[in-house]
């Protein structure tokens, strides 16, 4: 398998270098993009995905709906398009851009963009990448903050959402 080729970029997003996705990941803390698509369904309930165990970063917990890196030489939104499709099989979709900005956990620093769409379904998630995937209400999802159910990842990012006010 051939390894992964992230870009390098800066705060403004701009590709300054390239590094594998080990580099990335190996508390280089060098900055590089990410894709996120929140996927809401018509009834304003906000699907997740849960995490395969055998993830190497937050295994088994809930995600986003979709979240993946952007490959080397890949445009922004077509990485979008290649994650959704990849995770979910999902291909019909509308993205809107809602922010960016930068997250760091304890492995990796990473510049992260921001969808969302509206989308009933059908999912057929991957399951080498998602052990199952639901549609959650606003008032699940608040009443589960802080219990070690969801990635911190998303917990901050649905906070600077404010979806949950």
């Amino acid at each position: 398998m051939q390894e992964e080729i992230f870009p390098i970029v800066n705060q403004e997003g701009e590709v300054i270098g390239s590094a594998t996705r080990e580099e990335c990941h190996a508390q280089t803390f060098v900055l590089h993009p990410v894709v996120h698509l929140h996927i809401f369904n018509s009834a304003g309930e906000l699907y997740l995905q849960k995490r395969v165990i055998t993830k190497k970063i937050q295994p088994g917990k809930w995600d986003t709906a979709v979240g993946g890196h952007v490959d080397y030489g890949e445009q922004i939104e077509e990485a979008l398009l290649r994650e959704t499709r990849e995770e979910l099989g999902v291909t019909n979709f509308t993205p809107k851009f809602l922010m960016k900005y930068i997250f760091r956990s304890s492995v990796e620093s990473e510049l992260v963009y921001v969808y969302q769409c509206t989308y009933d379904g059908p999912f057929s998630p991957d399951p080498s990448e998602v052990e199952t995937g639901r549609f959650w209400t606003l008032n699940e999802i608040k009443s589960n903050i802080g219990k070690n159910i969801f990635t911190p990842n998303f917990e901050s990012e649905i906070e600077k959402l404010g979806w949950l006010k």
